[in-house]
């Protein structure tokens, strides 16, 4: 945030914290077992992010810029259709989930025709962030 604050554009680093969101925070892949799909990962690995329990992920990801009534309008679309489900999670300025939605590769392949993929789109799939009890327990743990 500092990044940004002083030159204006965020550093891109969304892809990383979205794939490591998606497996470890939504899924509940631990970090080591994460850690280990990611050092057999290219940066440019054709298909999915990574893989768990032998299902491929695809993790697209967007956040608003922080300026005055900036929101998100567009979604990147997946470009093949190489993985078994595809999770959209939607951050606020400090990267925080505020949402995260999750489609099956059948499903996501309607959308092949729309020219501007939008949050609207996406949120016709699999709510993975709306259980108010896990979102207020992966930001605070219980303490024991």
């Amino acid at each position: 945030m500092a990044w940004q604050d002083r030159y204006g554009v965020a550093p891109s680093i969304t892809t990383a914290i979205s794939e490591y969101d998606a497996a470890v925070t939504l899924l509940g892949m631990s970090e080591e077992a994460f850690r280990q799909s990611q050092l057999r990962a290219t940066a440019v690995q054709r298909g999915y992010d990574f893989t768990r329990d032998g299902v491929h992920y695809q993790v697209k990801a967007n956040r608003p810029s922080g300026r005055p009534g900036s929101k998100v309008t567009l979604c990147a679309k997946a470009r093949n259709y190489d993985w078994d489900y595809l999770i959209w999670i939607l951050y606020d300025r400090e990267y925080r989930i505020q949402e995260a939605w999750e489609w099956p590769v059948d499903y996501m392949a309607e959308f092949d025709h729309v020219t501007r993929l939008s949050p609207s789109h996406m949120r016709l799939g699999k709510s993975t962030w709306n259980d108010l009890a896990h979102q207020l327990e992966v930001r605070a743990p219980r303490r024991e």
